[in-house]
């Protein structure tokens, strides 16, 4: 108990550390012998205050996995900003990092938009977050604000206070005033480009999308409806070519998705009544080291 008390307390110790500092800081070592022990895997890699000293790579799935030799999104470049610093959440793989710029290069051409504010992208090792996101873990999902950005010289104070606009009416039936043909032709961009898997936004955006394509609907496919998402909307890429131990998620069911993306507006208008033999709801489980891939413990151990 004496040991695990004080892996922890270094762990939460780390983060503290400041990103900029010019080394960092040691990782807690965490012997495989300690795995019974240490049983919840959120504080240890919500202690990670960079990422590892590997070569990139994704471990597991989206909701259970880990990544290591991360890259740091810059905190502002020429068509983006990452937006709440202080979480120290926008850390991905290089293939994530690549498509937020080349997305936001795209944004930065619509009317309007300066680029992109960027949300929560993975921690430094990913794993487990230690608030917020069930996925999140493997450094390939993006979270990209809703909010056109109409300067990119936001101080770090304005990044923690500034927020996102929703784009939702009726509970996410159908969209609201401040949903604009740009946001269509972002998420198009983001749909179409082939190392995205999916795209999470809320029900009446997809409608809104499927009724206004005239021309070419496969991206749609991409397009998933899912609850929230209207403050931002969240891209999921696929394991990059080659990365064994990365999992990726079952692709969409064939076709444009618009008839199923009606259908949750059409609960939404007219939620159906409750099933008297649904069972309870259950409680997510903690994720533990012993039941994420094994590299993850050695992602946690790199200096």
């Amino acid at each position: 108990m004496v040991r695990f008390i004080a892996i922890i307390t270094l762990a939460f110790g780390l983060a503290a550390c400041q990103a900029d500092e010019s080394s960092p800081p040691p990782a807690p070592q965490v012997s495989s012998q300690s795995i019974s022990d240490l049983r919840l895997a959120k504080p240890l890699f919500g202690a990670m205050a960079r990422g590892s000293a590997q070569q990139p790579q994704s471990f597991g799935a989206y909701a259970k996995g880990c990544q290591a030799g991360a890259q740091q999104l810059p905190e502002t470049g020429p068509t983006w900003q990452a937006m709440r610093l202080s979480r120290n959440r926008n850390w991905a793989q290089p293939e994530t990092i690549g498509f937020i710029q080349d997305l936001s290069r795209f944004a930065a051409t619509q009317p309007g938009w300066e680029g992109l504010y960027v949300g929560d992208l993975s921690q430094p090792r990913g794993g487990p977050m230690l608030t917020g996101h069930a996925s999140h873990q493997t450094g390939l999902d993006a979270d990209i604000w809703m909010l056109p950005p109409d300067r990119l010289d936001l101080s770090v104070q304005e990044r923690e206070q500034i927020s996102s606009i929703s784009m939702r009416r009726n509970a996410g039936a159908y969209t609201n005033d401040s949903w604009t043909p740009q946001h269509m032709e972002i998420l198009r961009a983001a749909g179409s480009d082939p190392r995205v898997a999916r795209i999470f936004v809320f029900p009446g955006a997809k409608v809104a999308m499927c009724n206004a394509e005239t021309g070419d609907r496969t991206w749609l496919n991409k397009i998933r409806p899912w609850w929230g998402h209207h403050y931002h909307f969240h891209v999921r890429l696929n394991c990059p070519e080659g990365a064994v131990g990365c999992t990726d998620q079952a692709p969409p069911p064939a076709g444009d998705g618009c008839a199923d993306a009606q259908q949750w507006v059409n609960n939404i208008l007219n939620p159906p009544p409750p099933d008297p033999n649904a069972p309870p709801p259950r409680p997510r489980a903690e994720i533990t080291m012993a039941t994420l891939p094994g590299q993850c413990l050695n992602v946690l151990n790199s200096q």
